[in-house]
């Protein structure tokens, strides 16, 4: 199956996708600020460079597209028709990096949060948020 668009078109459309700032780390971001918690973005001198550091928690927080991602058995995950063996390896590649980033941020002592896309939509935001505020205060 060719692609729908021509390269140019798709090169275009894949340079919009955003690797920080996105909508549903905004809205986290947004929700924890107004509830008082106070955080640094995307701190390279930890694994994986979370979406959210809260030190004083020493919690981190990923913000994961499901898509990019590689969300199990969620319905934005799908793999696209065209390049399968490249998504695949991509995307896995991703879960990798996550793996480890995961891993080594445990060993160090940090509590990890990882809120995927899916749980940010409207059916489930309120709970997904709530359960984030509980997960920083237990």
């Amino acid at each position: 199956m060719a692609d729908v668009h021509d390269k140019a078109t798709r090169s275009y459309n894949m340079s919009q996708v955003k690797g920080k700032d996105t909508k549903p780390e905004m809205l986290v971001r947004k929700f924890l600020f107004a509830q008082g918690f106070r955080y640094r973005l995307h701190d390279k001198k930890l694994p994986g460079k979370p979406d959210i550091v809260l030190p004083k928690y020493k919690t981190v927080i990923f913000v994961h597209g499901c898509f990019w991602h590689g969300h199990e058995d969620c319905k934005y995950a799908a793999l696209p028709q065209t390049k399968t063996e490249w998504w695949f390896n991509k995307i896995n590649g991703n879960i990798s990096n996550d793996c480890k980033a995961i891993n080594t941020l445990e060993a160090r002592g940090w509590k990890v949060l990882v809120i995927w896309g899916c749980s940010l939509k409207k059916a489930k935001l309120q709970e997904t948020l709530q359960d984030i505020v509980f997960q920083l205060r237990s």
